[in-house]
């Protein structure tokens, strides 16, 4: 597995600090290799470690509360800073008392969770900042390129476009990687989110699951889903809907983003669009190979612009039209528009239309799935490809 420098560099620092160090993402995103690599990099200078993956049934099983925890590691820590590392966390009852009491006893404890439940309002509180989190995310473009040729094979920009970037299904073949994605689906949804939250109708809350999952980078309200059931003739109301949201949230399925007005300098608390964590959750859902090649595009921009570390709004103008991202970093901003292709000229006119009222002191950027360039004097285009390589953009 390629080492993900990208996350280690902005942990490292932390490696012998007390500080608990909490590391959140997906399921299957890869947040055990990076605990791997964080021990691999620790073991050169110390033998004092102690790892426990909570999704092991054997090891929940006998260390399944707090105080069982703490015992385990004063039995079996020796003398000296001890590196303690506590995969899926969340499945210990209790355990952010174990955690607690453990970095005041000469160790350096590091956990991960699948579920923002470990980010929650309750235990932050309880950590009273003495804490440090870390978000892990599947594979951008650049780490399949990388891990590609570690596997000896090569994945083009359209796989990448349907399937996503979850780490292990790189080294399957189609059939075998469509089991296992369709396994993590499943797993997310019911392990993570029913079984976890008690949902009772199940029913419900897996159709409204569905046409969220497969409507990514597209302007939703809570009201606008509540009309798509009342079309389906399903019962849910505006309340259940938002509640469902958020436990999507909390598993890290989606991320919202809020429309910005730029006329009153304010977000929209109505309006938001919703980008799934990993494009293969809209893909999974299609027939027939008709898969919604555009609008993952637009979502697997987000995901590589949320890895190159910028804050993201969406603009809605007064005229109707929208502005993609508004990308943010360093003092500079960005002006970003997505499709997959402008050849058309109706396609063009709406793409490099929205960037009119735009004030040209910004930099203004449209990505596409283009060969031929389409830049002007004013708006940048960026091929798909030459993009999923940047580090950053500041090189455009």
């Amino acid at each position: 597995m390629i080492v993900r420098e990208h996350y280690l560099k902005k942990i490292r620092d932390f490696y012998d600090v007390d500080l608990i160090k909490i590391i959140v993402g997906i399921r299957r995103c890869g947040k055990s290799i990076i605990l791997e690599q964080i021990m691999k990099e620790i073991s050169t200078k110390t033998d004092n470690i102690i790892y426990l993956n909570f999704e092991d049934d054997s090891i929940i099983t006998s260390i399944s509360d707090s105080e069982k925890l703490i015992s385990y590691v004063e039995q079996n820590r020796k003398k000296g800073k001890c590196y303690i590392f506590l995969d899926e966390i969340q499945e210990v009852k209790n355990w952010n008392r174990a955690v607690k009491t453990l970095r005041l006893h000469d160790n350096s404890v590091f956990i991960t969770g699948s579920n923002s439940k470990i980010l929650s309002k309750e235990y932050t509180d309880a950590f009273s900042g003495r804490y440090v989190s870390f978000r892990i995310r599947p594979f951008v473009y650049k780490e399949i390129l990388e891990y590609s040729q570690e596997l000896k094979k090569e994945v083009s920009v359209a796989d990448y476009l349907v399937w996503g970037g979850f780490p292990k299904r790189f080294e399957f073949e189609h059939e075998a990687m469509l089991t296992y994605l369709k396994d993590i689906n499943e797993s997310i949804i019911v392990k993570d989110l029913i079984l976890r939250f008690k949902i009772k109708n199940e029913e419900l809350f897996k159709r409204i699951v569905n046409y969220v999952l497969i409507s990514n980078a597209r302007v939703f309200s809570s009201r606008s889903i509540e009309g798509y059931l009342k079309s389906e003739h399903i019962k849910g109301s505006i309340n259940t809907i938002i509640k469902y949201l958020g436990y999507l949230e909390k598993a890290y399925v989606i991320n919202r983003i809020k429309l910005y007005l730029p006329k009153s300098k304010r977000e929209n608390w109505y309006y938001f669009k919703i980008y799934n964590e990993d494009v293969s959750f809209n893909s999974l859902r299609c027939f027939n190979n008709r898969y919604d090649i555009s609008h993952n595009l637009e979502n697997i921009v987000y995901n590589e612009l949320v890895y190159m570390d910028y804050s993201l709004k969406v603009m809605s103008k007064d005229d109707d039209k929208e502005i993609d991202f508004i990308a943010q970093k360093d003092g500079k901003e960005y002006y970003i528009q997505v499709a997959y292709t402008v050849q058309d000229d109706k396609t063009y006119e709406r793409e490099f239309g929205a960037f009119a009222s735009i004030d040209n002191s910004h930099k203004k950027i449209i990505i596409t799935n283009d060969e031929l360039d389409y830049s002007t004097s004013t708006v940048t285009h960026l091929k798909l490809k030459d993009f999923l390589r940047m580090k950053s953009l500041e090189e455009v």
